[in-house]
């Protein structure tokens, strides 16, 4: 059974309609892959929830070690899903460190995730734009693996095949790249990585994360939302009469606040009266001083003040609050 060099999903040249896909059997990367590569075109894959269940309850059976990748810009600790299926030995990489303020200490991100209830071997922070910490992170995996076999995990968007194709660059034979993309579903299933003769990283799907604007938006617009480079924090001391408007994505309505927001440099933040109306879904929350508000895959806002906000939002996306990242 073979399957595509950059997804995974099994090669197939009967159905152009179906996954894995190819026009002659001599491919190895399948047409969805290739579009994406090549063309920025993305075809939706939809998978069920039920499926990353029994893919984690699979992996924690091997008893090998894991890679958990957490996107720092949108880390949600209330989220148990991993917690509640994986047992292995676990190390965690935070990716994305090149999008916060260089002034934040690294040590201060790594004690952020004490509260993570896993078995935690060690964390690393990694940037693979900037190709930082791989050495270490290589190092890493090597004193904790139980196998050849590592297994790389994440939520969608969270950099998890943008990081193994860094590790391909630095220091594998292996010369083919994984499929990326900022659109959920890009890779269909395990795709096997040999890094050398001792280590082979496996490439897993990405968790469906319900609720992420990386189901609500089109390529485009994601490109626009999605940072990608160092966030230029902005803040506001913002009274009764003004609320907070971030283009078609979130209102944020205050009584007396001082707030910094921290999304794209690209978007649009506006200061406009508070009795403006928008088509948005509303969201009631008690944030405590010390608290962001997190709109999931748009950006976080961090509170100074206890207060009762009024937050409108995009429809459909997750909305949640924790303790201050930065």
């Amino acid at each position: 059974m073979n399957r595509c060099i950059g997804c995974g999903s099994v090669l197939q040249s009967l159905n152009k309609d179906e996954v894995g896909y190819i026009s002659k059997p001599d491919k190895v990367l399948c047409e969805r892959c290739f579009k994406i590569k090549n063309y920025g075109e993305y075809i939706p894959v939809i998978k069920k929830h039920e499926e990353f269940e029994n893919m984690l309850k699979e992996i924690s059976k091997t008893k090998d070690l894991v890679v958990l990748v957490i996107d720092l810009f949108n880390f949600n600790p209330n989220n148990s899903e991993f917690e509640k299926y994986i047992d292995n030995d676990v190390i965690l990489v935070l990716t994305k460190r090149d999008l916060l303020p260089k002034s934040l200490y690294e040590e201060k991100l790594l004690n952020y995730l004490d509260g993570v209830k896993l078995n935690i071997v060690d964390k690393v922070i990694i940037s693979s734009f900037k190709n930082y910490n791989f050495d270490y992170l290589i190092e890493t995996i090597n004193n904790h693996k139980k196998s050849k076999n590592v297994y790389v995990l994440g939520y969608t968007n969270a950099g998890k095949s943008t990081m193994i194709n860094k590790i391909i660059y630095n220091y594998s034979k292996y010369s083919n790249e994984i499929t990326t993309s900022i659109l959920p579903n890009t890779t269909i299933d395990n795709v096997l990585v040999p890094v050398n003769d001792d280590l082979i990283l496996i490439d897993t799907p990405g968790i469906l994360d319900n609720g992420s604007i990386y189901y609500l938006k089109d390529i485009k617009e994601l490109k626009k939302i999605i940072p990608n480079k160092a966030i230029n924090p902005i803040g506001y001391q913002i009274n009764k009469k003004q609320s907070i408007l971030v283009e078609d994505l979130f209102k944020l309505d205050l009584a007396n606040n001082n707030i910094v927001i921290y999304v794209s440099n690209r978007l649009k933040v506006d200061r406009v009266y508070k009795d403006i109306k928008v088509d948005m879904d509303t969201h009631e929350i008690d944030i405590k001083s010390g608290e962001d508000v997190v709109i999931s895959g748009v950006g976080f806002v961090k509170f100074t003040k206890d207060e009762h906000i009024t937050l409108h939002t995009i429809k459909g996306i997750n909305v949640y609050t924790r303790k201050s990242l930065i």
